[in-house]
């Protein structure tokens, strides 16, 4: 069974061809990726209209550069692919659109992908691990504690409240005019800092519900910045990694408490999975290797090429659910939202406790060189 996947989500250009063979092995035979940081970088973040354009610009050439690596014609592969959400819907339409045109042409089946279940079943491409497991989705947009009970079969443990992971790793790169990205800007200053250097928060440890708070962090970091302003490179480093430091005790407490969640749900998992670009942070690696270490359980990783989005992940989901008969029509709409559990509910941030800060101090107006978190 080959599958073409298509990922445009967000900034990057992504197709790849994934093989499941006779017995049951996959095979990435191409992942091809064409990102789009250069013509964001400018403007500290993805600008939509200009990802949906380069989207337009170069997909058809990545098509053909993905088949010819894998040395697959239309009429060989079994099924077509595309990210249909939750993302940047003008991007979205475009791999949605050229996926349903190929779909069409072949005669064989088209599969809307949900981009978070892509990354949810990243494990099963890599590791083969078996069903049910924990993730901890961690990326750009979404922070999830997620019960992988099977493909199309997921329950939503816990979530953010405000601001995803790599959504605040990218907020305090710009506030201390790091580069985009932001996140592994931060990582590369934290390695020169020390993460004692400033005690910062770590928000909704010892709740019992496993949900993750950051913009509290975030706006710590901030207001540190400010009282120490103008930043030498030797505080930003500090920052860094004092902000990265909290970060990984808050992922791996939140994590320990959706274990218990799932244990108390649905018994032991089989391992412990993280996924998402957020996943190449070797920290939070770290630390969840020790947490799945005292738990009794294997961590499975995506390697770094696969943790960020990819067209390898859409393919190889595509066949998950090919092979189980779950074909989409041509019909099929592109979901700028789109939960992975049907029944998942927003968290109300109203609810919760506002966490504690730092004096804020009476300026009206940041430092030079620090931008507003």
């Amino acid at each position: 069974m080959r599958v073409l996947g298509i990922e445009t989500t967000c900034d990057e250009t992504a197709v790849a061809v994934v093989e499941l063979d006779a017995a049951g092995r996959s095979h990435i035979r191409s992942n091809a990726v064409l990102s789009q940081i250069a013509a964001h970088a400018a403007y500290g973040g993805v600008v939509p209209e200009i990802a949906a354009r380069a989207h337009m610009d170069v997909l058809d050439r990545l098509i053909e550069r993905a088949m010819a690596a894998a040395q697959v014609r239309i009429g060989d592969l079994d099924g077509f692919a595309a990210a249909a959400g939750p993302g940047l819907v003008g991007g979205v339409m475009v791999g949605l659109t050229a996926a349903k045109a190929m779909a069409l042409v072949a005669g064989k089946p088209f599969l809307a992908v949900n981009h978070l279940e892509a990354h949810a079943l990243t494990a099963r491409l890599t590791d083969d691990v078996a069903f049910p497991y924990l993730l901890l989705l961690v990326s750009g947009g979404h922070t999830q504690l997620l019960a992988v009970r099977g493909v199309a079969d997921y329950v939503r443990l816990g979530t953010t409240i405000d601001d995803a992971v790599g959504e605040a790793f990218d907020k305090v790169a710009k506030m201390l005019s790091l580069p985009y990205p932001g996140g592994p800007a931060v990582e590369r200053e934290a390695l020169k800092g020390n993460p004692e250097a400033f005690d910062f928060p770590r928000p909704m440890l010892g709740r019992a519900e496993p949900n993750f708070s950051l913009s509290g962090l975030k706006t710590a970091v901030r207001l540190a910045a400010e009282r120490i302003a103008p930043l030498s490179d030797q505080a930003v480093s500090d920052l860094c990694a004092s902000f990265q430091a909290a970060v990984v005790d808050v992922m791996v407490e939140r994590t320990r408490v959706g274990l218990k969640a799932f244990r108390a749900e649905l018994g032991k998992p089989t391992c412990l999975v993280v996924a998402g670009g957020v996943a190449a942070n070797l920290a939070i690696g770290r630390g969840l290797t020790r947490l799945a270490t005292e738990a009794g359980l294997k961590l499975v990783a995506p390697p770094l090429e696969l943790c960020g989005d990819n067209g390898a992940m859409i393919a190889w989901a595509g066949i998950e659910r090919l092979r189980l008969g779950l074909t989409d029509g041509l019909d099929a709409p592109p979901r700028p939202r789109w939960p992975l559990e049907a029944r998942a509910q927003p968290v109300a941030p109203s609810a919760m406790p506002a966490p504690a800060l730092p004096d804020a101090g009476a300026a009206e107006a940041l430092p030079a060189g620090v931008l507003p978190g």
